[in-house]
């Protein structure tokens, strides 16, 4: 078995350059043989490591995590944060690394970005996993925000849910500092009820910014309707959601776009599955990809 460290490349597209960390597998295997599964991280502008999906899935494949174009360490001094942009930067890291297909996994704002991914590029798909995707683009996307809104109300207290408003407020207007703010109380009410243990660290959003939040969400209004898919798709499509998500009935039009997709509700669990629910969502990684 080898024992190689993750490695941290910046790759660049046209004038942005894109923070990346490359898992090697464990499976002791260095031949290019070796699959690989490309995470997607929420928000938009909100980056996450996902190390805890690394550990596991490197037990058989390449794992590869990058920040999303603006966010943390990825730049972005185009200021194009169109969806085009956005698939450009999977097919630059993708490229990069020499991948003519692989993996494709997406928890929330990047389960979406996962489907306007495969919905342009189907061809170069093994597998889908959506994470609690988010429900879709357009007015869907709209309609999702209301339920996140609602959600964020009735699981925190009203002087939280007021702070929530004002941080959301001047992070409209620019400010980082309030959406990194914005989003500890955010995660501290996704957790409240599912993982009160969990220590959010605050310092820890200080790679939050406000330009990929303020002008992605427009950018996602604006994007054509996802359609539903009537056909077998090329690539295989694993879909979960917890049983008490942040997403409301907006959800069943993301579970019916993909008839054919394997899905399941989790039950006790919010809507990061992997600190909720780790041990049942261990099980279905390790069934969906063969890890078993």
């Amino acid at each position: 078995m080898t024992s190689s460290s993750p490695k941290v490349v910046d790759i660049p597209n046209d004038k942005v350059t894109l923070h990346t960390t490359i898992h090697p597998s464990k499976s002791g295997d260095e031949s290019s043989s070796v699959e690989s599964i490309i995470l997607l991280h929420g928000g938009p502008g909100v980056p996450e490591e996902m190390n805890e999906l690394a550990d596991i899935l490197t037990a058989k494949f390449q794992v590869i995590n990058f920040q999303q174009r603006g966010t943390g360490e990825s730049s972005n001094p185009s200021r194009d944060y169109s969806m085009e942009a956005y698939i450009s930067d999977i097919d630059a890291i993708a490229n990069h690394l020499g991948l003519t297909k692989f993996h494709l996994f997406g928890q929330s704002w990047g389960g979406l970005y996962a489907q306007i991914y495969a919905q342009a590029h189907p061809e170069k798909l093994y597998t889908l996993f959506l994470s609690s995707p988010s429900s879709g683009t357009n007015d869907l996307w709209k309609e999702t925000e209301k339920e996140v809104l609602a959600y964020n109300q009735r699981n925190s207290t009203g002087w939280e849910f007021l702070k929530m408003g004002i941080y959301s407020l001047r992070g409209a207007f620019g400010s980082d500092r309030a959406y990194q703010s914005l989003f500890v109380l955010v995660l501290t009410a996704y957790h409240r009820n599912h993982a009160p243990e969990v220590v959010i660290d605050p310092s820890s959003f200080k790679p939050i910014t406000a330009n990929p939040i303020n002008k992605t969400r427009p950018k996602i209004i604006e994007y054509e309707a996802l359609p539903e898919i009537e056909e077998t798709t090329p690539y295989r499509i694993m879909m979960t959601y917890g049983d008490a998500d942040i997403y409301g009935p907006s959800r069943e039009k993301s579970l019916a776009r993909y008839p054919n997709a394997t899905t399941e509700i989790i039950k006790d669990c919010g809507h990061i599955p992997w600190v909720h629910s780790p041990t049942r969502f261990e099980t279905l990684l390790k069934s969906f990809y063969s890890l078993e």
